[in-house]
């Protein structure tokens, strides 16, 4: 299992080029969440984005950084992880794969696709394909 819980970096240069790459007009809010996001796997949420946009004091409100998050993930750049209704990271880990989550620290990490086997799929009605399965693992510790 993996959990990112650093600050990647990545060039500017390669940010706006990503953002091309996807239809995405490279905007300088855009490029700098980019900046955070794609230096490496992490998980996210769209408040420490926030929190660290504003630690470096650049202006970025929290709405450019919700909708940003939103148009990354709608472009591919990154897929939400929905750990509980008021909860939701933003995974720049693209390939197959699943999660633990740590209820009380709120850590999320990474389980590798190939250490979950699941017996048995519901039979789908005949215009459907199964287009991806997210196993989300929560754990808290153990009672004593």
């Amino acid at each position: 299992m993996t959990n990112s819980v650093h600050q990647p970096k990545i060039e500017r240069a390669a940010v706006i080029a990503l953002l091309r790459e996807h239809g995405i007009t490279p905007t300088q809010q855009r490029v700098e969440i980019g900046c955070l996001l794609f230096g490496g796997h992490q998980h996210i949420s769209a408040d420490q984005v926030l929190t660290r946009l504003s630690g470096g004091r650049r202006g970025v409100s929290k709405a450019t950084v919700y909708n940003t998050l939103g148009l990354f993930a709608e472009k591919g750049l990154l897929r939400e992880v929905v750990v509980d209704p008021t909860k939701m990271f933003f995974d720049t880990n693209l390939d197959p794969h699943h999660h633990l989550y740590h209820i009380e620290s709120g850590v999320l990490e990474d389980i590798e696709a190939a250490d979950v086997t699941i017996n048995r799929m519901p039979t789908l009605p005949d215009a459907f394909d199964v287009a991806g399965v997210d196993v989300i693992i929560r754990v808290k510790p153990a009672a004593r």
